[in-house]
């Protein structure tokens, strides 16, 4: 991990992304103090995920499609209906 003052990350910043870029990681400090990471971003993915990942792990209930109550639809459109004080 590099550590760098931020006059020096201001003064050589391309330099420094090269690097990150190579996969090292910066820690930017303020008169010696950590105050952020810089990091690498994750490549993107060249290929979409495949379906069907968790498939066998968990099985979904018919009873999840049933109609949910008119109470539970009315404090989603309405606001929850809150007690008088």
């Amino acid at each position: 991990m590099i550590r760098l003052n931020m006059h020096e990350a201001k003064t050589h910043l391309s330099r420094y992304i090269a690097r990150v870029e190579s996969g090292e990681t910066i820690l930017l400090c303020r008169r010696n103090e950590p105050v952020a990471e810089i990091r690498p971003v994750p490549a993107a993915r060249k290929k979409p995920r495949p379906f069907g990942l968790d498939r066998g792990k968990f099985e979904v209930p018919d009873s999840f499609f049933d109609p949910l109550p008119d109470e539970f639809i009315d404090a989603f459109e309405n606001g929850p209906i809150l007690p008088e004080e």
